[in-house]
């Protein structure tokens, strides 16, 4: 007569085998938010793109924004804004105040809605010498 344990065990084991190198893939790398001067790059090749009107500088400002569509940290409201400057990021036929301020107004929030969120640190404050109360 077997023992149903070593039956029941070798499928467990199995699936435990299977699944193991899944869960070490799975784990993901840390990727660093991007930094300050790269979010200020960005934002001034947006900046040239809607002054000069050029192919050149419009083409350089969407595929320096289009990593960050990609990238597993950021923000849906910074994604969202890199996203209404990739699609305005064109040139035109006239470079009218409309065509820039559509471009220029996404391009201003990138440093504030994309930078990385920093934690609030507690001012390091000494304790009064005196109560209130002792005061008078």
């Amino acid at each position: 007569m077997t023992s149903p344990l070593p039956v029941r065990l070798s499928p467990l084991l199995l699936g435990l085998t299977i699944l193991a190198p899944c869960a070490v893939r799975a784990q993901l790398r840390y990727v660093p938010f991007p930094t300050k001067s790269e979010l200020r790059s960005l934002q001034l090749l947006a900046f040239t793109c809607s002054r000069e009107n050029s192919v050149e500088s419009c083409t350089r400002t969407r595929k320096t924004a289009d990593p960050l569509m990609d990238h597993p940290r950021l923000p849906a409201a910074c994604k969202d804004t890199v996203w209404e400057l990739m699609q305005e990021a064109t040139p035109a036929t006239t470079n009218s105040f409309q065509r820039r301020d559509k471009i220029d107004s996404p391009a201003r929030r990138l440093t504030v809605v994309c930078a990385d969120p920093e934690k609030p640190t507690k001012p390091d404050k000494p304790a009064p010498a005196g109560s209130p109360s002792s005061q008078t």
